[in-house]
């Protein structure tokens, strides 16, 4: 594989990873309100638990959040990457 064609494929990973309402969504929380665990996200935005939780797991998977054991919770919070993704989507807005 060429190195440009793994750059587009990393891209398409990222475009993936936010290419839902529902993360989107999720992004937007937790820039205001970091360190949130799943049933947090879940109650605030009023989605089913497994939903919210496969929502974090690919927003996770392309690098747009990330996680942090604390006891019993995983917390959440949006990476560098997630960020320059909600700048690119206040543009597109």
């Amino acid at each position: 594989m060429l190195k440009e064609e793994k750059s587009f494929h990393q891209l398409e990973r990222i475009v993936r990873g936010f290419s839902n309402h529902r993360r989107i969504q999720i992004l937007k929380l937790l820039k205001r309100s970091p360190e949130l665990s799943v049933v947090e996200i879940s109650g605030r935005l009023k989605i089913n638990f497994k939903t919210a939780s496969e929502h974090l797991r690919r927003l996770a998977i392309s690098g747009l959040v990330l996680k942090r054991n604390d006891n019993q919770n995983v917390r959440h919070k949006v990476s560098e990457r997630g960020e320059q993704v909600l700048k690119f989507l206040r543009i597109l807005e």
